[in-house]
């Protein structure tokens, strides 16, 4: 053996390469085994390739990728029964780096029938030496299908590798790690599997792990989304479905298409049929599976914006282009046009599934709060999100839209009115309301923590823009309706005076014609954050441009009316003005100013 050795160098700057790939192209070692698993399976494909032409290349009755650890020996084996390498393959492809086999034969294909074209996983010829990251030698023993002859290719990969006549009974590649004393995790069955059932579970050619003398499958093998919808079965959809998204429910929606064209890739999502474990609220990205040749690479692609994160599923491509490591993708327009596609399809799904009320209201209680990020968001689809949200009404039952809103308006209404608040329940008793509900004008009740933020991006909707009822003044004078009732206090005196009683505390006194029922109400400034922001901004400790509310008073109320009679006498107009302050923020929902005080106030008032 020794007089047929042959000793080479590395047909580059190997030292600085393999430093490279050992410690920075990849981020985790476990790689190493989706490479070495994706080649040995690049070499079966390109044999049953091969043997459509020549058939004495046929692969052999039981096909399947062996993986064999032995930790006696601190080995593990990588057999493949692949189209293997000649001499002269060895050298090139394994003693030159970044010289791949796989790539040079994918561009021989170039003029072949597609449907004989095998899908090529490798493309960059860098995956194998991953295997130095666990190993601190590797053999490649391989015999070319159609030779009797069989090499021996080994190295350190510390600048040289060996070539050695070897022998093997059948055509394929064995690869021997022998690895490094920090890697014998590698050596254990169950952790070899977890790992290609993580990386490759789906690819076609059965993978093995041997276990206690006996070869256990590793691999599904099925890549569910390839096959045609009509072969696929409800039961396998739900199936899978609860594999990748780790749940229990039914899917909601199943969405399967294969794009071609332009764009290649199939795609098989599922809209889950209940909220997931983890809320979906403290999880900001999508987590849609990107698979290159049914081979996982990532579920980090963010395929589907931060608002579509509840959707579930694998996105798998022929011709997206990937960094030589396969785990960062390139910022190109094919990854590009990839995610817009796949956010079009799911918003055309949901856009036809919201025609049936009763199952949209469903999908929308589970995750209607994280759609709305989208209008909030993002400015190309914020029309196409808003035409899908919901919302609880003053005035009708179960969930509405903005469309069917707008075509209740009544004549002479200026805009959308909608109150934000905490809880819908609160809200639709809110003295907000009073002066709505009497012009018979219907106000959207928004009570999700997002809901402070993306009317502010839509603005309008069908031509109507979107106003708070808690921000401004309101004028609903050209409604057709009742006038309030009562005779209004004449509020010249008060007025001044509850400014100045409140002067630290709101930036204006001022009568409204908007309360029926109630004496006070609470609200916003014309130019800033409305209610219900400010007090989001206030509970987290932020300060919004010291904006102080408005309190707008009912000249029509028995209080008011009171007060304003007595308003020049009156010694503790003060600590009253406080009281109506006080009253108007529990009403809203909020605290008062000074809780302990306001107790007091209203025990003496009902003892006296």
């Amino acid at each position: 053996m020794s007089e047929t050795l042959e000793r080479h160098e590395f047909g580059a700057e190997v030292g600085r390469l393999l430093d490279l790939v050992v410690h920075a192209l990849y981020s985790e070692r476990e790689i190493f085994l989706r490479e070495l698993v994706a080649n040995a399976a690049d070499a079966v494909d390109r044999r049953r390739f091969e043997a459509l032409t020549n058939p004495e290349l046929g692969l052999p009755a039981e096909t399947k990728v062996r993986v064999l650890p032995d930790k006696a020996a601190r080995t593990l084996t990588i057999s493949d029964p692949g189209i293997g390498m000649s001499k002269s393959e060895l050298a090139q492809h394994l003693g030159t780096i970044a010289r791949s086999g796989t790539l040079a034969f994918a561009k021989s294909l170039a003029e072949a029938p597609a449907a004989q074209k095998p899908s090529l996983i490798g493309q960059f010829g860098v995956g194998f030496y991953s295997a130095f990251m666990v190993a601190e030698r590797v053999e490649v023993t391989s015999r070319r299908a159609g030779t009797e002859e069989a090499w021996i290719w080994a190295s350190d990969g510390k600048g040289e590798y060996t070539l050695a006549p070897a022998s093997r009974g059948e055509p394929g590649t064995d690869i021997v790690l022998h690895m490094k004393a920090d890697a014998e995790e590698f050596l254990e069955p169950f952790r070899l599997q977890s790992i290609i059932r993580k990386w490759a579970d789906h690819i076609s050619i059965p993978i093995t792990v041997a276990r206690d003398g006996k070869d256990e499958p590793a691999n599904e093998g099925t890549a569910l989304w390839r096959k045609p919808k009509s072969e696929v079965t409800e039961e396998q959809y739900t199936e899978f479905y609860r594999h990748v998204a780790h749940a229990f429910d039914q899917p909601w929606a199943t969405l399967h298409w294969r794009a071609e064209g332009t764009l290649d890739f199939s795609a098989l999502l599922f809209i889950p049929g209940a909220k997931p474990f983890m809320a979906v609220e403290e999880v900001r990205e999508s987590r849609v599976r990107l698979h290159v040749r049914r081979m996982f690479i990532t579920d980090e692609a963010g395929l589907l914006p931060p608002w579509l994160r509840f959707v579930q599923g694998v996105v798998d491509t022929e011709d997206l282009p990937l960094n030589v490591s396969r785990e960062m993708l390139q910022a190109t327009p094919v990854l590009a046009r990839i995610r817009k596609a796949v956010t079009s399809r799911v918003l055309s799904e949901l856009k036809t599934r919201a025609k049936d009320a009763e199952a949209y209201a469903k999908f929308w209680e589970n995750f209607g709060p994280v759609l709305k990020e989208g209008v909030w968001e993002d400015a190309e689809h914020r029309k196409d999100v808003a035409a899908l949200l919901r919302f609880r009404s003053s005035s009708v039952e179960g969930w509405t839209s903005l469309a069917d809103y707008v075509g209740r308006m009544r004549e002479g209404q200026e805009a959308i009115y909608v109150l934000a608040g905490d809880d819908a329940v609160a809200l639709a008793k809110s003295p907000q309301l009073e002066g709505f509900r009497a012009k018979g004008v219907e106000v959207l009740l928004l009570s999700d923590g997002i809901d402070a933020f993306w009317p502010e991006r839509l603005a309008e909707f069908e031509g109507m823009p979107i106003r708070s009822i808690t921000q401004g003044t309101i004028d609903l004078s050209k409604i057709a309706g009742d006038a309030p009732a009562g005779e209004a206090a004449d509020l010249t005196r008060l007025l001044p005076l509850l400014k100045d009683a409140l002067k630290d505390e709101v930036s204006e006194v001022r009568a409204t014609d908007r309360l029926v029922d109630s004496a006070v109400v609470l609200a916003a400034p014309e130019f800033g954050p409305d209610l219900q922001m400010a007090r989001m901004l206030r509970r987290a400790g932020r300060s919004f441009g010291g904006s102080l509310p408005v309190l707008e008073v009912n000249p029509r109320h028995p209080l008011i009316r009171k007060l304003a009679e007595g308003a020049a006498t009156d010694t503790t107009l003060a600590e009253t003005a406080g009281l109506l302050l006080d009253l108007a923020r529990v009403q809203d929902g909020d605290s008062p100013r000074d809780p302990a005080a306001f107790a007091r106030r209203v025990a003496v008032a009902l003892a006296g």
